[in-house]
């Protein structure tokens, strides 16, 4: 039985994909839930028009689905709409906003279908560990933290930045390190199981106050494929 994914392009969610995958729940489509309101608590909202390149780089149907409506009520309706009439289980990325697992649970169960949550409750710092170990390259795209200031905005998540955002955490203001709690979002360009990389050609930075955003405005698909008696990128 294959399952759906709920995708956001951000890195949690696009690991949670994967590893139902090879947990014996093959992903079927990456599901993105697309809220009119950029504030939303329930979903991710930076880059959401990515996840169609990853979805095509990854070799996995797509389906957006948009949310009418602010609030709750009209995103929680659209989960339903999304959900409904599917029978595999819906894999999902969240670590540990009770708010989100709650509110996944209740739709899934609502629609009988079961959800997959393979990160919750997960160390945070460990999570990130094995999503950098698992090769995803993961660009910080959206900061709303103190410790997190704007030069950091586009960088890839490793050891050493990981590091660098733990240090932080520890000496200028405790935050979640997996960006669980809102301090920041992030966008997948590539991954050991995707067969393209997402090639950033616009973009552009917002930044408001304490909040930074990093927009991607036009991208594309490069072909990671071997060329004939070459070794590749």
């Amino acid at each position: 039985m294959t399952a759906s994914a709920l995708v956001s392009g951000g890195k949690d969610s696009v690991y949670a994909a994967y590893l139902a995958d090879t947990q014996g729940w093959p992903v079927d489509e990456l599901v993105t839930l697309e809220p009119e309101d950029p504030e939303s608590m329930l979903y991710h909202t930076p880059n959401l028009d990515c996840v169609a390149l990853q979805a095509e780089a990854w070799g996995k149907r797509h389906r957006p689905v948009r949310v009418e409506g602010r609030g709750e009520a009209a995103e929680l309706a659209a989960l339903t709409s999304a959900l409904a009439g599917g029978r595999g289980p819906v894999v999902a990325g969240t670590i540990a906003s009770s708010y989100q697992w709650g509110r996944l649970l209740r739709v899934a169960d609502a629609v009988g279908r079961r959800a997959y949550t393979p990160l919750w409750r997960k160390d945070p710092s460990r999570v990130v560990r094995e999503e950098i170990s698992a090769g995803l390259d993961m660009r910080l795209v959206h900061l709303s933290a103190e410790p997190l200031t704007v030069e950091l905005l586009g960088r890839r998540i490793d050891l050493g930045l990981l590091d660098e955002l733990e240090r932080r955490s520890r000496s200028v203001r405790p935050l979640n390190i997996a960006g669980e709690g809102g301090e920041y979002e992030t966008l997948v360009l590539d991954a050991p199981f995707f067969r393209s990389r997402i090639e950033l050609d616009r973009t552009e930075e917002h930044v408001t106050g304490s909040t930074a955003r990093l927009t991607v405005r036009r991208a594309h698909l490069v072909s990671k494929a071997v060329a004939p008696g070459g070794s590749g990128p």
